[in-house]
């Protein structure tokens, strides 16, 4: 079990969710609005999106990550900075003509899903290692491995923690491999993403599974969709992990009562509390990260 768990709030993901809830935030001052909340509720770290102000789908526009990055750089409070590196991965295929790509195709190389890191500098940034089916219809998200060794040695340079997303147990061989391999440091931070259809589904014995392919030094956490967001942080906690919630997963507290970010962040800290583990602060977090101090 693990005593010292960082939270890591999801703000807002880039998921066809706004339209679900009055809270997912989407403009960058409501994004970072949000993250400062579920910073002061307790989250260690927070996992940033954005999203086009004007029709609330994501974005890879660096002056909305500028905006909200220097938002909460600016505020009164203390959090890890952990932005996305994900966006730009997305192919949706015309099914009677697979060499056709349809609207809602985003589709660039490793490096070019990276030009907000490298300008921001957040503490950490992810790096999802490996293509997927990405639930029903033709979206195939797409992370090859010549991309991820570029985008791994990119991430690397710059000088920003990775935080290697898992979304089935092939792609935790491949971060394997890069860490074998030396493109990524230590310590290698995974990150287990259970229930998106169709990787590893939200199961304990499949979670238990790839935790016990982890090398033994890594820091890992896990998280859930849905339903299954608060029983995850318990599973996750239980066997070692660190834990993640927030409204890029799941938009409820309870059925029919739609969330916060700072709720969710809230429940999980009694989650937490409750097993009898404490939740990590930001210092505390940079230390098992090991991080730079905040400046």
């Amino acid at each position: 079990m693990n005593r010292n768990v960082m939270i890591t709030c999801a703000l807002t993901g880039a998921g066809d969710t706004v339209g679900r809830s009055e809270h997912v935030p989407v403009t960058p001052e409501q994004i970072a609005e949000s993250g400062i909340a579920a910073a002061r509720a307790g989250a260690t770290i927070v996992h940033i999106h954005v999203r086009d102000p004007e029709t609330g789908v994501g974005s890879r526009d660096v002056a909305l990550y500028r905006e909200v990055v220097e938002r909460i750089r600016a505020s009164d409070v203390d959090v890890i900075i952990n932005t996305t590196a994900g966006m730009g991965g997305d192919l949706v295929l015309d099914p009677t003509d697979p060499t056709t790509f349809l609207e809602g195709t985003d589709l660039v190389r490793g490096v070019d899903r990276l030009p907000h890191v490298e300008e921001l500098l957040p503490d950490i940034c992810t790096l999802d290692c490996g293509s997927l089916n990405f639930g029903e219809g033709s979206l195939v998200y797409v992370s090859t491995p010549d991309m991820l060794r570029e985008g791994a040695k990119k991430i690397q340079e710059l000088g920003v923690r990775c935080e290697m997303e898992i979304f089935d147990t092939g792609h935790l061989w491949f971060a394997r491999t890069l860490v074998e391999e030396g493109l990524i440091d230590a310590p290698a931070m995974y990150q287990l993403c259970m229930g998106i259809p169709y990787g590893a589904p939200a199961d304990p014995m499949t979670l238990m599974s790839m935790v016990q392919q982890l090398p033994e030094d890594a820091v890992w956490a896990s998280f859930a969709l849905g339903p299954m967001q608060m029983p995850w942080v318990a599973q996750s906690v239980l066997l070692g992990g660190h834990v993640r919630v927030g409204l890029e997963d799941n938009l409820y507290l309870a059925k029919g009562v739609k969330a916060t970010n700072a709720q969710l962040v809230e429940r999980a800290r009694t989650i937490v509390e409750s097993m009898g583990a404490k939740v990590a602060t930001p210092d505390e977090g940079r230390e098992i990260l090991q991080l730079k101090a905040r400046s």
